[in-house]
């Protein structure tokens, strides 16, 4: 009763793109045996198949415009619909992407944006989607075409993030062993992107992650925010399956990527969008805190798990709110991605001018889980008002809009990131699970 309004018909009704999403949930046949579902690169997990057996496979588009199932950088933020109100769909979608991790698809193709032939998908690494509806999803996997998302720096690290969130939520422990080893095999496969072997990954001066058309060079706050969360929730996950070895491994990498975050791009308010220099490198990206936003969902963000230091998160938080909600259209329309220091929209690439839904209610999630309370229902609201009243967009919320007269991609997945808010409000009520202790070694 004492939630707005405003918030409680978002929470719902952002729903609409869990059915609407050109959406399948697809019974596994009674005649198919364990191999036509995983392959042999997927028999390692042992749970997949009576799993999928029992809730099927599902699939949902990117967007009625994007056509790929399970777009995977953005269900990072969708996904809390899925584990908060139907879980066992979230495993079931997690099961399906740990198989494809393990196969690969030697065919050559070309890819738009750098005119260079690579193959459709390496072993090891995470797909961009599960497929495109028009030809044979699950099978065929990368229907996107723009880069070779092989060389994205975000896929693996979402990854390694859902699998623990989805374990702290769920304390199903037969899936946290069965995505062990498909958690460690994408992180070492990761490692190769830290180039300088400073515990930190780097960007590789293209648009390599979720903002596809925005451009990152060296160190970035947002992969190298994902980057250090995730390696706490390796370092989390080998301490509940007694894995010293690896625990220690991480632990290390920790330490030395946790200093070298914050000496490259802490600028004393907020992390700067890269540590390139170049003239729009300190700009204030608005998700720069996406891995302090997933540690928080899972109680890792204080104590001895506590990543990038509390006093950092909530300097770049308030000025994240400062800059790119109140200075960005007087504060009415949600969080511009990026914002120049001297409270100009970022114009340096077509998305950094843009308010992304989903991103905004992360932001605004993250806000409410630091305390920012008042501040993460303002942020959000802007998006709420503008979409559902103003610009009459209900129940096709877009990916992005501009602040004039400009908006992208009708009905989106990322808005449903909207239920990480009622995380958020849920754990600072108490509601939430308690911290898991050590998982057996035997089921």
């Amino acid at each position: 009763s004492q939630l707005p309004s405003w918030y409680k018909s978002a929470l719902f009704n952002e729903l609409y793109f869990m059915t609407d999403g050109g959406t399948i949930w697809m019974e596994v046949p009674p005649e198919c045996c364990a191999e036509d579902l995983q392959g042999p690169a997927g028999a390692g997990l042992s749970h997949l198949f009576p799993f999928l057996r029992e809730y099927g496979r599902f699939a949902y588009l990117e967007g009625q415009e994007y056509r790929m199932y399970n777009t995977y950088d953005v269900h990072f933020y969708a996904s809390f619909a899925l584990i908060m109100l139907w879980p066992k769909l979230q495993i079931s979608l997690q099961y399906d992407i740990a198989v494809t991790v393990m196969n690969e698809d030697v065919q050559p193709r070309q890819y738009l944006m750098c005119g260079q032939t690579a193959q459709v998908k390496l072993k090891n690494v995470v797909p961009h989607d599960i497929g495109d509806p028009g030809d044979e999803p699950w099978l065929r996997v990368n229907a996107y075409l723009m880069h070779d998302t092989a060389d994205w720096k975000d896929l693996n690290l979402k990854f390694v993030l859902q699998v623990y969130r989805d374990y702290y939520l769920t304390h199903d422990s037969l899936y946290l062993r069965d995505m062990w080893p498909v958690c460690q095999a994408v992180m070492e496969s990761e490692l190769k992107f830290d180039t300088d072997n400073d515990g930190l990954i780097e960007n590789g001066g293209f648009a390599d992650q979720t903002y596809d058309a925005w451009v990152v060079h060296g160190a970035s706050a947002y992969c190298g925010g994902l980057w250090l969360a995730a390696v706490c929730m390796m370092c989390k996950m080998a301490e509940l399956l007694g894995d010293a070895e690896i625990q220690q491994k991480y632990t290390d990498i920790l330490s030395k990527g946790k200093e070298a975050f914050e000496r490259m791009l802490w600028n004393g308010k907020y992390y700067n969008y890269d540590s390139s220099g170049s003239n729009t490198s300190n700009s204030i990206m608005s998700d720069q805190c996406a891995g302090q936003w997933f540690l928080g969902a899972c109680g890792l963000d204080q104590g001895e798990f506590e990543v990038f230091p509390k006093s950092h998160v909530l300097s770049a938080l308030r000025t994240i709110f400062e800059k790119n909600v109140l200075g960005f259209a007087g504060g009415t329309m949600g969080a511009v991605n990026g914002m120049r220091p001297d409270g100009v929209p970022d114009t340096s690439s077509v998305q950094s001018n843009e308010v992304w839904i989903g991103v905004v209610y992360a932001l605004a999630a993250t806000m409410i889980q630091e305390g920012l309370v008042e501040e993460g229902f303002r942020t959000a609201e802007g998006c709420y008002r503008t979409v559902w009243e103003r610009l009459g967009m209900a129940f096709q919320t877009p990916e992005a809009y501009r602040e004039k007269k400009v908006y992208r991609s009708l009905a989106y997945m990322r808005p449903l990131s909207i239920w990480s808010m009622q995380l958020a409000l849920e754990r600072r009520a108490g509601w939430a699970p308690a911290q898991p202790s050590q998982v057996p070694v035997h089921p």
